[in-house]
């Protein structure tokens, strides 16, 4: 495996924002040359990056023969959209070098937990917008596309069914003036990529709704998409077993277990 690190700053950026890439080993042994890559957002309320859905997430997402990739984004104080620029600037560092790291350039997947779910989600429906383009310093808009969107338990929108917190922290003093604009089920257009989608039924702390809003919105808007509902589990779920159990000891949920491997088919489908 191939480790690298990059700093991350952009501006609101706070000191410890991150990008770490996963890149598997190349060999002439091997007849795979050229893998997607998977850029992985934690959740954490956008108050923190939660460790549990960072690197065994991405190391069980690499087990499948994928290169990986974790943004430690910047959270509160830091607000939008300091993170999005972030994830932004990771996009064009992977695709940049995707050459030197053997990674399918148009086969690069955002993949997000909980409030890590609105940020990639939120990209996913935003990257074309031009003040991304603009603060990124970017000829090409193409360089900041997503292939494909991973969601997780994700926060969706800012109406009945929100996890409020989230957007308190993602907006701060601007909460009044952005909140309903955040709402991503509002916010889907024709350049948001195929997605995935997994969510618990009895989650009390980011509703199923949420996911429900958005996989309606990308119906509507005719992008691909795939959704899986599973009837029991908590919210923060993560990998579902031992591997990312919390000192509550609530994250086990063996009918959760399986997403990746339904993740991981639907990447080799497509990607």
């Amino acid at each position: 495996m191939i480790y690298k690190e990059f700093e991350i700053s952009e501006k609101g950026s706070l000191k410890g924002a991150k990008l770490t890439v996963y890149i598997q080993e190349p060999s002439e042994s091997l007849y795979i040359k050229e893998r997607p890559l998977i850029l992985l957002c934690p959740g954490g309320g956008y108050g923190f990056t939660s460790d549990r859905e960072a690197e065994p997430m991405a190391l069980a997402f690499m087990a499948k023969g994928y290169h990986t990739a974790i943004l430690r984004y910047s959270c509160h104080p830091a607000t939008y959209p300091t993170a999005l620029l972030e994830l932004g600037r990771s996009v064009l560092i992977i695709r940049e070098n995707a050459k030197e790291w053997n990674v399918k350039k148009d086969s690069i997947v955002v993949q997000g937990c909980s409030a890590g779910g609105h940020l990639a989600a939120s990209y996913s429906c935003m990257w074309k917008e031009g003040f991304i383009e603009e603060n990124l310093l970017v000829n090409d808009a193409e360089m900041l596309r997503p292939n494909g969107l991973i969601l997780c338990y994700p926060v969706i929108t800012s109406g009945e069914f929100a996890h409020r917190d989230s957007f308190v922290k993602l907006l701060g003093d601007r909460y009044d003036e952005l909140v309903d604009e955040m709402s991503l089920e509002s916010r889907v257009n024709q350049d948001v990529p195929r997605t995935f989608m997994w969510h618990t039924f009895s989650d009390q702390s980011v509703p199923v709704e949420n996911s429900l809003l958005f996989a309606t919105a990308l119906r509507k808007a005719g992008i691909s998409t795939e959704l899986h509902i599973f009837p029991e589990g908590c919210h923060g779920l993560s990998l579902a077993n031992k591997l990312t159990l919390s000192m509550q000891e609530k994250e086990l949920s063996p009918s959760c277990e399986p997403w990746i491997d339904m993740a991981c088919r639907w990447m080799e489908y497509y990607f």
